[in-house]
């Protein structure tokens, strides 16, 4: 069997001007990053303000599993088998982090054959917006540092500094750091923090931005600090926010790329999911609602993550409506979650899936509490039995979403017809879109609605730091205390504890540390034991990469 970039190098990819010009854009309106990847300019997305928008469906999962699900994949094989039965689609992706891809997780480009292309290239540097993202970031925690150093006018207080630096890689040693050591030339000695470039506020507002201007806005709100007074110390007090915006007016522009079977594709920002917003930009979902007749997007993650987060922070924001959602699960990581190792999992168990399905049940249930109907895309795998499917319908059934198997990971486009008829069908009907929490709730109560009402926990139980920054939060502007929350929680699970898998009952969601990211405009809670600063696993991903003499590189999937 090929790997998938062994099929991603023996696909016929068009030039991108070709892919851009079926969409109306025009050649001064592309600005290429060599033959098969481009950046679409303000211009286009202008002219096309004014069209109208089609129809939006997202894509989300069940709780991942190390059995799979196949979310990206299926995203990817979804546009293209939209294609297949004649409908018009453009996808609308998250842009791959370095982190996983030479950690754990591998790259996130899809896979078999249903991937974006040229897939190495998206997977590493790609056009480089993360890396003018980390830039932009780390140049504001530089000035910040300087500004103490030549005198601090603004008297900050250097054990106050909220805005930490970050990295587009797992790296466990920078999640506590002093800087500053050294000669008095050196800078201040003070203690800091690495995050990774995804989970931080400078990507979710690079998502979020509607344009350049909004962009600086955000950027200048950022909150760095307090004074030794107690005062607030934003970015714009620093006077970063415009050398903040210079580095990223390219990053703001969307990318554009093709599938394996040509289907043009936007893929744009990336933050995660479990420490973030979990969603590609609102600029490049708008730009795919303008150029199909379907816009397919995902949200990273579990749907109680990914998920929840579109709809309560990312559509409540950019004023997206979405049609209907996907709801990606397989046969194995079904069983999984009913208890069944990861090496039996090829052996026939219906037992196991009805067992697991309970956390497929637990997130039909919840997608539809947002008045959008739901399709489940039952990924399969050629262990999969027809008992064992037929129990997955059942489940589906019952619940009244909609069932269809994909096979785009082994037969792209041509794999997905049933899908693509069942989101077609679905679309067709009524959608009452509407988020689970208004914005006049505090934000203990937004917190202890999504816990209670997504996750099935019992309560919220806030750490006394915790509470202590929601006050101080609402005493700095009690405007901000209509913010959506961006919950930060651990991915495999319904609750705040990784171990527990399928639907848990009678737990409570312990809520450690609130944050206030008011340049991306919500507030963060972090739950459980989730860090901000993924680690490396024993052996990382990157021990398998290598690159030939012929600059070919291999063990990249």
């Amino acid at each position: 069997m090929r790997t998938d970039i062994e099929i991603a190098r023996a696909a016929k990819m068009r030039p991108i001007g070709d892919i851009a010009e079926e969409l109306g854009i025009l050649p001064e309106e592309l600005e290429p990053y060599g033959r098969y990847k481009a950046k679409i300019s303000d211009d286009f997305i202008r002219r096309t303000a004014d069209r109208p928008d089609g129809k939006l469906v997202l894509v989300t999962a069940i709780n991942p599993t190390p059995a799979g699900e196949g979310k990206t994949t299926t995203t990817v094989g979804l546009g293209m088998a939209m294609k297949k039965i004649g409908k018009n689609a453009v996808i609308a992706l998250r842009e791959p982090s370095l982190g996983p891809v030479f950690g754990i997780k591998g790259g996130a480009a899809g896979g078999g054959y249903a991937q974006v292309l040229p897939m190495e290239d998206i997977n590493l540097h790609f056009t480089g917006d993360f890396h003018a993202i980390t830039a932009a970031n780390n140049l504001l925690c530089a000035m910040i540092d300087n500004h103490i150093q030549q005198g601090n006018t603004l008297d900050i207080d250097g054990r106050r500094i909220l805005f930490g630096r970050v990295t587009d890689t797992n790296d466990r040693a920078l999640r506590n750091v002093v800087v500053g050591l050294g000669k008095p030339v050196d800078g201040v000695p003070r203690e800091d923090h690495f995050m990774i470039t995804v989970a931080s506020e400078v990507m979710a507002i690079l998502c979020l931005a509607r344009d350049l201007t909004d962009l600086k806005h955000r950027l200048g709100n950022i909150l760095v600090a307090y004074t030794r007074g107690g005062a607030p110390v934003y970015a714009k007090d620093i006077q970063a926010d415009g050398a903040m915006t210079a580095l990223l007016i390219d990053a703001l522009k969307p990318n554009l790329v093709q599938t394996i079977e040509n289907t043009p594709a936007i893929i744009h920002g990336g933050p995660f999911a479990n420490i973030a917003h979990g969603c590609n930009s609102v600029r490049a979902t708008k730009l795919a609602l303008k150029l199909g007749d379907y816009a397919i997007t995902e949200a990273g993650f579990g749907a109680d993550l990914g998920a929840e987060k579109f709809f309560d922070i990312k559509c409540k924001m950019a004023g997206l409506s979405p049609a209907a959602v996907v709801l990606v699960a397989t046969v194995r990581a079904l069983k999984y979650n009913g208890g069944v190792p990861k090496d039996a999992l090829a052996k026939e168990d219906v037992a196991a899936v009805r067992r697991g399905g309970v956390n497929l049940e637990a997130h039909i249930e919840n997608l539809q509490k947002y008045g959008v109907p739901v399709v489940v895309a039952v990924n399969r795998f050629h262990t999969d039995t027809e008992a064992e499917l037929e129990a997955v319908r059942d489940i589906c059934a019952a619940r009244g979403a909609r069932c269809a198997m994909s096979e785009v990971f082994a037969k792209g486009g041509e794999g997905g017809r049933e899908l693509a008829q069942a989101v077609v069908a679905a679309c067709a009907e009524p959608a009452n879109f509407a988020p689970i929490y208004e914005d006049s709730l505090s934000i203990e109560d937004k917190i202890g609605r999504i816990a209670t009402e997504i996750y099935g926990a019992r309560g919220v139980q806030f750490d006394p730091a915790a509470r202590k920054s929601i006050r101080q939060i609402m005493e700095l502007n009690p405007e901000y205390g209509k913010f959506p929350v961006c919950m930060a929680k651990t991915q495999y699970s319904l609750s705040d504890d990784p171990a527990k898998l399928g639907r848990p009952t009678d737990f409570d969601i312990t809520v450690r540390e609130v944050r206030l990211s008011a340049g991306a405009g919500f507030i963060v809670a972090l739950t459980g034991s989730i860090m901000t600063m993924p680690g490396l696993p024993k052996v990382p991903a990157a021990c398998n990469i290598d690159v030939d003499a012929q600059g070919n590189i291999t063990g990249l999937f």
